[in-house]
């Protein structure tokens, strides 16, 4: 988002609250999101012993959780909520571990829990170190966890530009789903090049098992709704914004009628 508001940038991929922030802290020339790419959390919860989990086992234990305020551990929070276990009260959450630590935390004896992102969920069930208990992109539901988006003015201003980058977003959506975990792997493997191709087969798996990825770019105001949802459970959003304010779906519109 610094990069995309300080015009170091023309369009940019991240958490779709992002766009929510900036409008609220009320920059004229907001952020809009024009093509949607994940609908749901990438992150699941990973138990020292392969148990029949149910949200009850956490309470009592210790989570290792994300950084307050931050996205994965919002959603943590909501999916605690909605299973009427309190963090902080019902069940302890470690916020204070850097990102790329966590895993090796958990590794090492701390938590009884821990919330991971691929490839370190598998890669824990690999080592035996701890079993993936829950996705917490299934139990959140569709939430538009990532998408591109890029400022109202350079949208009005390049037209064709926006709509050739949303085609392109739309024709890999429509590559991806119709291919499989091995063909995808063996095209991404060189961006992943510390993760053994048994392992990322194993990942893209997961994530197409529960839908991870959208089929089409078009930003749905239902997951905008759940999004805000989840923001104002943690405490983070100021004030509810429009959809049509900071969500446009007339590329992905476009692209859905002209390609196949």
């Amino acid at each position: 988002m610094t990069a995309l508001i300080s015009n170091n940038a023309d369009i940019a991929f991240m958490g779709s609250e992002s766009s929510i922030y900036v409008y609220n802290e009320g920059k004229e020339d907001y952020v809009i999101n024009f093509a949607q790419l994940t609908q749901r959390a990438g992150n699941f919860l990973i138990g020292r012993t392969n148990e029949e989990f149910n949200w009850e086992n956490v309470r009592g234990k210790t989570i290792v959780g994300g950084r307050p305020g931050g996205m994965p551990q919002m959603v943590l929070e909501y999916i605690l909520k909605k299973n009427n276990i309190n963090p902080y009260e019902d069940v302890e959450v470690i916020t204070n571990i850097d990102f790329t630590a966590t895993a090796g935390s958990f590794i090492g004896g701390t938590g009884d829990y821990t919330a991971e992102f691929e490839p370190s969920a598998s890669k824990i069930e690999n080592e035996g170190k701890g079993y993936v208990v829950a996705s917490l992109g299934v139990e959140s539901g569709m939430v538009p966890y990532t998408s591109y988006m890029a400022e109202k003015s350079y949208i009005k201003a390049n037209p064709e530009t926006i709509q050739k980058f949303t085609n392109a977003i739309y024709k890999a959506q429509i590559w991806v789903d119709e291919h499989t975990p091995e063909e995808i792997s063996e095209v991404i493997a060189p961006q992943f090049k510390d993760t053994e191709m048994d392992l990322l087969i194993k990942i893209v798996q997961r994530y197409k098992d529960q839908d991870t990825w959208r089929k089409d770019p078009y930003f749905e105001k239902a997951g905008l709704d759940l999004l805000q949802n989840i923001l104002d459970s943690a405490g983070e959003l100021s004030k509810e914004v429009e959809y049509d304010k900071i969500i446009t779906t007339e590329f992905a519109e476009e692209a859905i009628k002209n390609i196949e």
